[in-house]
């Protein structure tokens, strides 16, 4: 008992100092207070705001805290048909008819919440952006970030692949000209309960876990569909990055059993895309580190001490003092560069601006964190997105602060994967090639653990004649795509390179060639 709320209190205490440290840039000297894996396993969102959930759950995982659970579950509790409650009115009173200053579109919005335990008053927030063009054909897409603890309302939608980003005066939005909506229809998701307006009145909901995201969500998603049917029978896709690379695949496999235990398509799933995601521990930490030496960041002896005397393996608790100390190094000298882009600017203020800065879709505002937190506390904007209807406690935050504890999280979800190549699923992983915290070389290192072989050799791929990044495709329908000049929220950094990727995905067509 005294060691679970230690993991729970502690959790809560490096989310607080990592908070500060990236907003403010000016602690990195207590970094070396925190053991190996709290320094690191920074794999939460990123940008200034953004708190590290990831790196004392990987402390507590590998220490070997009670209350952890590390393997992959087997064994899904069938969801009651009682709990698809009746939707009937719903979906008309959650048309978003304008958001406070959004310019025109020209399609339609919704935002709302869905209950998945109404004894326990526990309900998940929603934000529905139709397809722009087309919408009765084209696809479903459900879009998750991870953390585990953050927005997708945060990042996915406001800053990364929505519609519309956030002006820096905290009041109005712009369009986002490379929107996903322009290939899908696009449904970001606050989970679990705890995370943005996400909310439950039994606060024992706030200590969650894997499994008990993966059952909300797929609660979440029949009610959903029960409230919008017209997208019962559509393709549905899910897609995500970083700690999502546990959340899109736990969903999958959700959904894969409810629909073979009732041997029909309950939810149409045809594939699932993760970026820059958490998929194997070992090879995950061993990766992050390459990628340090390699791209320069820290020195031949910290790389030495790491390789030499690190044990990455899930089952070591403990790690010699020369690894210790080399990873201290190592922490020191990436603290000053935002290591979820390693070549991007900084922000150096969070104040707004009376004025909106002049923007470009091109060039992603590092400060965005803070405008989208403004803009999302806004009442009328709450009002407008139907959001926050019980008057929460808190503030809306990017990165919940009320989650107490996570209690379940396996050490791979390599088993998924290739479950889902078994069963005729699309599988996409991508990687932004400039991010340091769930780097290529990572994502690299795990999908080689799966030694699969290999159906279109390593090539470029290209877009506006350019090389967009680079791929292989295995066979059994896996491709593995890097964006080249994206960090860790690919859509932000690279937003052409990022639409060209999910189209072609969604589209189950090779990313084009030089010739094509």
């Amino acid at each position: 008992m005294v060691e679970t709320i230690f993991v729970s209190l502690s959790w809560l205490c490096l989310r607080v100092f990592e908070e500060k440290k990236r907003s403010m840039k000016k602690e990195a000297s207590a970094a070396v207070l925190f053991l190996f894996l709290c320094l690191s396993w920074s794999v939460a969102q990123s940008h200034g705001r953004q708190a590290d959930a990831l790196g004392n759950l990987y402390k507590a995982k590998l220490q070997g805290k009670p209350g952890i659970d590390n393997t992959l579950y087997e064994e899904i509790k069938i969801i009651d048909e009682a709990l698809v409650l009746p939707q009937k009115g719903l979906k008309e009173k959650d048309m978003i008819e304008k958001l406070p200053g959004q310019p025109h579109v020209e399609f339609t919005q919704y935002g709302g919440y869905v209950t998945v335990d109404e004894s326990a008053g526990r309900a998940l927030y929603y934000y529905f952006a139709e397809a722009e063009h087309s919408k009765h054909s084209r696809p479903l897409l459900l879009w998750l970030n991870g953390g585990p603890g953050c927005s997708s309302l945060a990042y996915g939608a406001m800053e990364e692949l929505g519609p519309f980003r956030a002006h820096s005066d905290g009041k109005t939005l712009y369009k986002n000209p490379y929107a996903w909506n322009k290939a899908a229809n696009v449904l970001f998701l606050e989970s679990p309960a705890g995370v943005g307006f996400s909310y439950s009145n039994r606060s024992s909901d706030y200590a969650s876990g894997d499994q008990k995201t993966a059952a909300d969500n797929y609660l979440f998603l029949v009610n959903w569909l029960e409230r919008f049917p017209e997208y019962k029978t559509r393709d549905f896709y899910i897609a995500g990055e970083s700690y999502a690379g546990h959340y899109v695949p736990q969903l999958a496999h959700t959904i894969l059993h409810h629909n073979k235990m009732a041997k029909k398509n309950i939810i149409n799933l045809k594939g699932i895309m993760i970026g820059n995601a958490v998929i194997n521990d070992e090879t995950d930490q061993r990766g992050m580190y390459d990628y340090f030496w390699t791209h320069a960041l820290v020195s031949d002896e910290a790389n030495y001490g790491i390789q030499k005397y690190c044990n990455f393996s899930p089952n070591a608790t403990t790690q010699a003092k020369q690894c210790t100390q080399a990873a201290t190094e190592a922490d020191l000298d990436t603290d000053y560069i935002d290591i979820y882009n390693i070549y991007a600017p900084l922000c150096f203020s969070s104040n707004l601006t009376a004025k909106p800065k002049k923007t470009s879709p091109m060039k992603f505002d590092p400060c965005s964190d803070y405008y989208v937190y403004a803009y999302l506390n806004r009442p009328d904007v709450q009002n407008a997105l139907h959001a926050n209807v019980t008057k929460l406690s808190h503030d809306w935050e990017p990165c919940s602060d009320i989650l107490t504890s996570w209690n379940d999280s396996p050490t791979t979800i390599i088993p998924l994967l290739q479950e889902f190549m078994d069963n005729g699923l699309r599988v996409w992983v991508f990687s932004g090639d400039t991010d340091g915290r769930v780097p290529v070389t990572s994502t690299r290192y795990s999908l080689n653990k799966m030694r699969l072989p290999v159906n279109t050799s390593w090539h470029p791929w290209f877009i506006n004649q350019e090389v967009g990044g680079y791929s292989v495709v295995y066979k059994g329908d896996l491709t593995f795509a890097t964006v080249r000049g994206a960090g860790h929220e690919v859509p932000s950094y690279q937003p052409v390179r990022a639409l060209a990727l999910v189209k072609h995905f969604l589209n189950g067509k090779p990313l084009p060639t030089i010739s094509s």
